[in-house]
């Protein structure tokens, strides 16, 4: 026994490395978990929801009987009692496309199925089939959003699921390739539904008309790019499973033939069938039809398939656009895979971009306060060396004031001290200005005083 384990340097729940193969040394017991899984689907049984489209009188009620071995759904189409197919009975002009859908409890071997059949009486019956098929595809479109609107729900315990599995979509057995009606239909419904092509009534063909029908009926489909459900395989699959798939997918389009009336061969034996007067064409006969392959393909290798191909790939695609053309939009960030680490360098990051932007701001402002404290101290000195230089010139003019009347005064004393001079000289005494004797008057009191 071997183990896979991941170390995760992430969130929990979150992978974040390939798996490394281990050897368990006992037994756990995980791989009792289908068993599990198993009691489960047993007790909760299934839910399949299938629609038939086409014409009338192409046998989609017999067929659908036959597929379930019961009378699922009332007798409607000619020819469903196993007797030749001879002149069908008037058809009555339908008003346009009727939805009606037939649901049944069916159980096999203890496993319960809840079957509903929609069917879509009227369609391809008019005389103009122009979207003929938006009905049908405004049914199936409705049934997605009651289903949305169950997810919405605060409660979720009990949601019911009629989304349509899968689509029977019975085409008229011309030989000629598929109709107008036919490319349109396909067209504008092969991405909400399982399409799966059926060629009706096939024992009106030779199995050569048959094989060429089927030749130009997937020409046209791959031509106008329809998508139309396939068995797939994978990694998983063992060989005989591979083979198989590859056995169904080669039949179709599947030619069909269904009868829920029981015939008498040749040697006694009764087989579900249809008799005619050169022999018996037998339902469950790989070498009469394509019933076989389809009832395997439908009913008991890829049901799951087709529920998933539902759920996962046509509602989500669907659920999308819906949502989207609500206006609302996936924030991208939602469980997101995310490393701590990585979060952590993205964290310091940003936080070493915002200390930048905080530096940077904090200079700037730094900076203009500086340049408005010079400004301001350039525009104080100037106001003081204006002052000073009026100070200046003030003074300058009060010296200039001075020393003119200082000159005026000497010239206007001239004469006076001239006129003392002589006197004294003529008296044979020395002259002394009058402000020198002031001051020789003063000094003597000053010397008296610390006598």
């Amino acid at each position: 026994m071997r183990v896979c384990s991941t170390k995760h340097h992430d969130g929990a729940g979150v992978s974040g490395g390939a798996g490394v193969a281990k050897k368990l040394n006992g037994y756990v017991g995980f791989s009792n978990y289908p068993n599990q899984q198993h009691r489960r689907s047993i007790k909760r049984g299934f839910n399949f929801t299938m629609m038939v489209v086409g014409e009338s009188g192409l046998g989609k009620t017999t067929l659908i009987n036959t597929l379930f071995e019961s009378k699922v759904y009332p007798a409607a189409d000619n020819g469903g009692d196993g007797s030749p197919r001879g002149a069908a009975s008037p058809v009555v002009p339908p008003a346009g496309v009727d939805i009606t859908s037939v649901s049944a409890d069916i159980v096999e071997s203890g496993v319960k199925l809840r079957l509903s059949v929609v069917d879509t009486p009227g369609f391809g019956d008019a005389i103009n089939n122009d979207e003929a098929w938006r009905p049908i595809l405004e049914n199936i479109e409705s049934r997605f959003d009651a289903y949305l609107a169950q997810e919405n729900r605060v409660n979720r315990s009990k949601i019911v699921d009629n989304r349509v599995n899968a689509l029977l979509y019975f085409i008229k057995p011309t030989g000629h390739g598929l109709r107008a009606v036919d490319i349109e239909f396909m067209k504008s419904l092969h991405s909400r539904v399982n399409l799966i092509p059926i060629i009706a009534r096939a024992d009106t063909l030779t199995p050569r008309e048959v094989e060429q029908f089927k030749a130009k009926v997937l020409a046209d489909i791959n031509y106008h790019g329809i998508q139309i459900f396939k068995p797939v395989s994978d990694q998983f699959d063992d060989p005989e499973t591979v083979a198989d798939n590859r056995a169904i997918a080669a039949k179709i389009p599947f030619a069909v033939v269904g009868s829920d009336r029981l015939v008498e061969r040749a040697d006694g034996t009764k087989v579900r069938g249809r008799s005619y007067p050169w022999g018996v064409i037998e339902v469950e006969n790989e070498d009469h039809n394509d019933f076989v392959a389809l009832r395997q393909m439908l009913l008991r290798t890829h049901t799951e398939e087709l529920r998933d191909e539902t759920d996962v790939a046509l509602y989500e695609s669907y659920r999308t656009q819906k949502l989207l053309a609500l206006g609302h939009v996936q924030d991208g960030t939602v469980f997101r895979e995310f490393s701590p680490r990585a979060r952590q360098e993205e964290e310091d990051r940003v936080h070493a971009a915002k200390m930048h932007k905080l530096e940077t701001e904090m200079a700037a402002v730094f900076k203009q306060k500086v340049q408005e404290k010079e400004d301001k101290l350039k525009k104080s000195e100037e106001e003081l060396h204006s002052r000073h230089k009026q100070m200046k010139a003030m003074l300058e003019k009060q010296r200039h004031d001075l020393d003119e009347k200082k000159a005026r005064f000497a010239q206007s004393d001239a004469p006076a001290v001239a006129a003392a001079a002589a006197a004294a000289a003529a008296a044979g005494a020395s002259y002394t200005d009058p402000a020198q004797r002031a001051a020789l008057k003063d000094k003597d009191k000053k010397k008296n005083r610390f006598f």
